[in-house]
């Protein structure tokens, strides 16, 4: 995979993110067997060929049809990510929202604001501690306008599809992972600029062992 280079967020709204080329690596088997949740995190850089990793198996296409990791009733894709980025190298601390279509971060805020997540997030400090965190979010009228009251439904079983390909990732990568559900929404919406149609559903931190 190609090798990341350092962009300032000062320099770019849209910041591409290293190509990711599938090479095997740990076999499904054994992510599945050795995947575990961790709340200790080493005080340690993830690269970004690692966050771009991360980001792909959650929401890539992957294909020109525009298909992508996880699956979506209608193809409609309610799901977006949000990265909070606090320790990755080539990439300044800040938050940025994944665009699959074109694979590249868009900045929401050159703030390291982890701090206010874990305060969210009920003072869950590897929230704070973590390299790293993933926001999962849902915007339910997307599916709605196709599948009508059960779109909610259909949303959760996204966001779990996701979710679990982003921590099987983070173990075939050989990183610390842990999803967290338990945080005040109110707290959340403001800290990426979430309009009320979009609701966050899951934090996953993520880092280096200790």
């Amino acid at each position: 995979m190609a090798i990341a280079c350092h962009i300032r967020a000062s320099d770019a709204q849209q910041i591409a993110l290293p190509e990711v080329i599938p090479q095997g690596g740990m076999s499904l088997d054994s992510a599945l067997a050795t995947r575990r949740s961790v709340r200790e995190f080493a005080r340690e850089a993830v690269s970004l060929d690692d966050v771009s990793c991360l980001l792909w198996a959650g929401q890539g296409v992957t294909n020109e049809s525009g298909y992508r990791t996880a699956p979506s009733a209608g193809g409609l894709y309610p799901i977006d990510l949000y990265l909070f980025a606090g320790d990755v190298v080539g990439l300044d601390r800040g938050v940025y929202r994944y665009v699959p279509d074109m694979h590249t971060l868009e900045i929401v805020s050159y703030n390291d604001i982890r701090g206010e997540l874990a305060a969210a997030a009920l003072d869950q400090e590897w929230v704070r501690d973590a390299s790293l965190a993933i926001i999962v979010t849902g915007v339910p009228e997307r599916t709605y306008v196709k599948y009508g009251e059960r779109a909610w439904r259909y949303v959760l079983i996204e966001s779990g599809c996701v979710v679990q390909n982003i921590l099987l990732q983070s173990t075939n990568l050989h990183l610390a992972s842990v999803i967290v559900g338990a945080f005040l929404d109110d707290k959340i919406r403001p800290l990426i600029g979430l309009p009320s149609t979009n609701h966050p559903l899951a934090i996953i931190s993520a880092g280096k062992y200790r």
